[in-house]
């Protein structure tokens, strides 16, 4: 009988989680940034490495996407240079915030994906 009970509260308790496939919008990262104070002490908040988290996921799966391309033998959207690319978050605010409100319930993924598309675009 505890069993089942601690089954199920454990069930409804990952469920009430939010979910991997429930990507964070361009609106939502910056809502979340503008909480944020601009100052060294940013860096130990946990909204602080939540939203860098976000962006390195989807920087991540952009790279992740061209090398798939790649192997498959297909053009990738992207040609992002092996290595280390450096963006400062003053760079990652002023591309989001250039985001079109109307366009920014797209996902951080999408968003980071036009904007390395933009950036290292491949040749025809």
């Amino acid at each position: 009988m505890k069993a089942a009970t601690f089954a199920t509260v454990a069930a409804l308790a990952l469920s009430a989680l939010p979910s991997a496939a429930a990507a964070m919008t361009v609106q939502e990262f910056l809502t979340s940034a503008n909480r944020i104070p601009r100052n060294p002490m940013a860096l130990l908040r946990s909204d602080t490495r939540r939203l860098m988290n976000e962006f390195s996921g989807a920087f991540k799966a952009v790279r992740a996407d061209q090398a798939a391309a790649k192997a498959a033998g297909r053009r990738s959207a992207t040609c992002i240079p092996e290595g280390k690319i450096s963006l400062s978050a003053e760079q990652i605010l002023n591309r989001f915030n250039a985001i079109p409100a109307q366009r920014r319930s797209i996902s951080v993924n999408q968003a980071v994906r036009e904007w390395m598309a933009e950036e290292y675009p491949c040749p025809a």
